[in-house]
């Protein structure tokens, strides 16, 4: 079996953080899924910004940030234009190796209402303020714009690729060319990358053009860009590999459900129908020791064991996500810190990559 560049069970007691690789900024930062990432491939994370108080003083607790911008996105930005003033931007702003961000992507998401969402001003569980989270994207690159770090780095749901929503990513390429950057995006796989789950998400990995012209190379007929490799082909990791069988017992109908279950991909709809009568609405999936798990979401229930009537154990949940045992999630829920992040191998092999192809090279 290949030897993984990155251990999926890790602890953030033990492990070692040379921050030599340069430094980095994290937006929409969550529990800081990215952030551990990028320091286990030797990066200086020197702060981060969220909106929502809750996962941000997890943040915290975890990862001592040396800024720490507890506020909306545009909020942020807005700094920029009152630089005469105290509210000035710290000066490591404007020398950042990386910037990084996850901007909310619920309204793109395949699980979700996609279009119907569109353009619509909510409040969400991601923060307090009422946001249009299909623009957040866009304000992200305004503060790219302002900062000019050498390379932006931004995740989103693979839905971002299907059908209308092609329009936005459009407008992303022409914003972050506006911004003074060469952007390329790349679908890739968690479960290739040393990630015991088959999450897809694209990633869009931007160069400032004074520094890409350095890499250019055509990739294809009419484009011609600054080269980096992300193919990953890392062996998989399946569930037996780590399986504990200890998280909390089910009850009532879900234990009902759970003895009518079949082996398949959906876990619990048709041992609904069988139950009721009635057609269930479920995305429960499958958890079997000889296979890859699939996405680990924010529910308690989005993955299940197949073999007993637990659902995932605290232990199970961080080796899924590749998030440290020792992580403090201070009273919040593992799946849902878990779920709405960036595993950290994930984004460690993305940012290694980066070095290694550019930023050492410069």
């Amino acid at each position: 079996m290949q030897k993984h560049k990155f251990p999926y069970n890790w602890r953030l007691s033990e492990a070692k953080f040379t921050k030599d690789k340069g430094k980095v900024f994290s937006c929409f930062a969550c529990g800081g899924g990215s952030t551990m990432g990028y320091k286990l491939a030797g990066f200086d994370v020197i702060g981060c910004n969220e909106i929502d108080a809750k996962v941000n003083r997890c943040y915290v607790a975890n990862h001592s940030p040396r800024y720490n911008f507890l506020e909306d996105i545009r909020t942020l930005r807005e700094r920029e234009r009152e630089r005469e003033r105290e509210r000035e931007l710290p000066p490591d702003l404007y020398n950042l190796d990386i910037l990084d961000g996850s901007p909310p992507c619920s309204t793109f998401s395949i699980a979700g209402n996609r279009e119907k969402d569109w353009g619509k001003e909510k409040k969400f569980r991601e923060g307090q303020s009422a946001q249009v989270l299909d623009t957040l994207f866009f304000d992200f690159i305004a503060l790219a714009r302002v900062l000019q770090p050498k390379v932006v780095v931004a995740e989103n749901v693979k839905g971002l690729l299907m059908g209308s929503a092609i329009d936005y990513v459009r407008r992303i390429y022409k914003d972050f060319d506006n911004a003074g950057y060469y952007c390329q995006h790349f679908l890739l796989d968690a479960s290739k990358m040393g990630v015991p789950q088959k999450r897809e998400r694209i990633f869009f990995i931007c160069i400032r053009h004074d520094l890409g012209i350095n890499f250019l190379k055509v990739s294809n007929l009419f484009n011609v860009e600054p080269y980096i490799n992300m193919e990953f082909n890392e062996d998989p990791i399946v569930y037996g590999a780590f399986a504990d069988y200890k998280g909390r017992a089910y009850e009532g109908r879900m234990r009902e459900l759970f003895e009518l279950r079949e082996q398949g991909d959906i876990a619990l709809s048709e041992a609904y129908k069988k139950l009721t009568g009635k057609r269930g609405f479920f995305n429960q999936q499958f958890c079997y020791e000889d296979r890859v798990c699939y996405t680990l979401s924010a529910h308690l229930d989005s993955l299940i064991p197949f073999k007993q009537p637990v659902y995932l154990s605290t232990s199970e949940v961080c080796n899924i996500s590749t998030f440290p045992q020792d992580y403090n999630f201070c009273g919040l829920s593992p799946h849902y810190i878990c779920g709405m992040s960036v595993p950290p191998v994930m984004m460690a092999q993305i940012a290694t990559r980066i070095y290694e192809q550019w930023l050492s090279k410069l």
